[in-house]
């Protein structure tokens, strides 16, 4: 008996892990839900083949599943960058185990490349997803001693937990909507908002959420207990970041499928 409970505890304390990595599944599917309302006809086709008729939703968490199988754990560098704040990425010593700017530029060279074979592609196409929604969760451009707030120890509500884990998915489920009722309740943006938004290089994108994650560093205290007024401070911003996410994939992929 006393093994089965300890099984069952390992269980969901592996679980919580993986929940802590980046968003969480519920802000990957917005931000896969998202994309798919902003895909070109010719896109849409595209992607549609290669995922086998499912959605970009349906794969959006395909990165932080597949980290349960050992063969790929060269990728789990890939979900974010570490540098220190006032100091740039182009300057500042790279990773030799890749980040996720090259793993987006990875994603995207692939996908681009006729002589891909289409499984690779498939592939690609899902870490893509993911990783752009890893992108705009302003913890995932971060800093290396904390280890991107995991160590950053807070308390939500009555419980104790980290900073990092406020963003993936803290906040998301006290907000206690489904990804579909988040996608769908979305701000409404025109066609210039919605063109200025997809401006700009996968840099300029994490610049914005390195903006945010010193902002939140700047207005957090290591120990702080944080709830409803952390989530009136932040939360249009966090539900911004997963749009934004949204519509950038989309406009990514329909560069890549023109």
């Amino acid at each position: 008996m006393k093994k089965i409970v300890l099984v069952v505890l390992v269980s969901l304390f592996s679980k919580g892990l993986f929940a802590a990595d980046d968003w969480g599944k519920t802000g990957h599917r917005v931000v896969g839900e998202i994309a798919d309302a902003y895909l070109s006809k010719k896109a849409e086709k595209e992607v549609s083949k290669l995922l086998n008729g499912h959605s970009l939703a349906f794969v959006a968490n395909y990165g932080d599943d597949i980290k349960s199988d050992r063969r790929y754990d060269s990728f789990s560098p890939w979900h974010y960058v570490n540098f220190p704040f006032g100091e740039k990425y182009e300057t500042y010593e790279k990773s030799e185990k890749g980040d996720i700017i090259q793993a987006i530029n990875k994603c995207i060279s692939v996908l681009k490349n006729d002589k891909s074979p289409k499984d690779e592609k498939v592939f690609y196409l899902k870490m893509l997803a993911h990783f752009m929604g890893d992108l705009h969760q302003p913890l995932h451009i971060g800093l290396a001693d904390d280890k991107g707030g995991n160590d950053f120890q807070v308390r939500w509500f009555s419980d104790g937990t980290n900073l990092h884990s406020v963003w993936d998915y803290k906040m998301i489920d006290s907000y206690e909507m489904s990804y579909t009722e988040l996608a769908k309740n979305t701000d409404v943006l025109s066609k210039e908002q919605v063109e200025a938004i997809k401006k700009g290089t996968v840099l300029d994108w994490m610049y914005e959420s390195r903006a945010l994650c010193e902002n939140i560093y700047g207005h957090t205290e290591i120990g702080e207990k944080l709830g409803y007024n952390y989530m009136y401070d932040y939360m249009d911003t966090l539900r911004s970041q997963l749009q934004k996410g949204g519509i950038r994939l989309a406009g990514l992929l329909n560069e890549i499928f023109s």
